[in-house]
């Protein structure tokens, strides 16, 4: 995969988890939970792009 198609991945994410961060300001606290979860995935995501560019550059 492409960079820059993981980085598409990750900002599609976070927009379809902004309906979720407004719920959960609202107070709705499962809301929150799936936020969390999101943002556990597009760290992960962050992680897997910082490598991928690591290899490009040493190889």
């Amino acid at each position: 995969m492409s960079i820059e198609a993981m980085l598409q991945e990750m900002i599609d994410n976070l927009t379809e988890t902004m309906k979720d961060a407004g719920k959960h300001d609202k107070g709705v606290n499962a809301a929150g939970t799936r936020v969390r979860k999101t943002m556990q995935s597009i760290k992960a995501a962050a992680q897997d792009v910082r490598k991928q560019v690591q290899a490009d550059k040493n190889q």
